[in-house]
């Protein structure tokens, strides 16, 4: 969870060219109300197994120099039994989090204004060739040599880009902006105990997959096949649940709802545990330790400040059936 932004470019030029919030520009949307991530999976009542009763025999936390502890925060091992309840398919996507900020004014992510992905197609349009050429290169960093490409194609190659990253899971967002989301939506982010059985089904798998690591199965973030590191949602047919869910392992981390408290029966202690942090749960392409099976488990917790914003966090939602 290390990947955070901070490139900053002169934004003077294309100041009245954004989607800023606040800046009253624009506020058109030309995302399709049929992206992925509207769709929803019902998860059917009943009992599930949640958490382990793993131990580090291999002492992989001094090996990999990890913080805390590998499993314990998820002991102990039990059965618990949910109501049925209604669990995004796929991630929030970037063109779906940009119809919330558009129709409630909300503060979009930092890096949409670094990477050009805020800026208006009207007003593109009206833009010199000089001043495109620019943002080509500073903005959208294209490995192109803009400095022969016409306009026509400046502007196709930008529409590209951000159609292509509408689909990509919206990041830098903290939990109160992925709750915030969820509520306008009329849904909730999902309690770790939901987002657990959507991932492991009724048997406890130790992966949405199956029992079995699989480095191909998902995005881990440890090639080159995704610039940027994230692929768009839905990219590994077979990263999904029992229940249909997909993108519960690798690609990005994602928000619950819960504050990281130890499980019921727990002997395990932590400084972080209390109401200081929140759970994330599922991975991300940013973890550092690419291919380390263990942040991917669908058991796996971890955690960060509500208030953190970084590049490899997103979230779905949920809802009551």
């Amino acid at each position: 969870m290390s990947r955070i932004y901070l490139r900053i470019f002169p934004l003077t030029i294309v100041s009245c060219l954004l989607i800023l919030t606040g800046s009253g520009c624009d506020n058109s949307s030309n995302v399709s109300n049929t992206l992925p991530g509207e769709d929803e999976v019902l998860i059917p009542a009943g009992v599930f197994v949640m958490g382990s009763n793993k131990v580090d025999d291999s002492d992989k936390q001094n090996e990999y120099g990890l913080v805390d502890p590998l499993y314990l925060n998820e002991h102990p091992e039990q059965k618990i039994n949910l109501p049925s309840f209604y669990i995004d398919k796929f991630e929030v996507t970037n063109g779906l989090y940009k119809q919330f900020v558009q129709a409630t004014r909300y503060p979009e992510p930092f890096e949409w204004s670094q990477n050009g992905y805020n800026l208006v197609e009207e007003r593109l349009k009206v833009t010199d060739l000089d001043t495109l050429r620019w943002i080509a290169s500073e903005y959208f960093k294209f490995d192109l040599d803009t400095r022969s490409m016409t306009k026509a194609q400046l502007l196709k190659a930008m529409s590209d880009q951000r159609a292509f990253e509408d689909h990509l899971p919206v990041t830098g967002v903290s939990w109160i902006d992925a709750s915030s989301y969820c509520q306008w939506q009329g849904k909730r982010l999902p309690s770790e105990a939901e987002w657990e059985k959507a991932a492991r089904g009724p048997n406890g798998l130790e992966f949405p997959w199956g029992n079995q690591w699989d480095t191909a199965l998902t995005n881990v973030g440890d090639d080159d096949q995704w610039e940027g590191g994230l692929a768009p949602v839905g990219s590994y047919p077979q990263n999904k649940s029992p229940y249909g869910v997909y993108d519960l392992a690798g690609n990005v981390w994602e928000w619950v709802d819960d504050w990281f408290q130890p499980y019921s029966g727990s002997s395990y202690e932590s400084k972080s545990f209390g109401e200081t942090n929140k759970v994330i749960r599922g991975g991300g392409g940013g973890v550092g330790h690419y291919s380390l099976s263990y942040f991917f488990r669908s058991a796996t917790r971890s955690y960060a400040p509500p208030n953190t914003k970084n590049g490899d966090v997103g979230f779905r939602c949920a809802r009551d059936a």
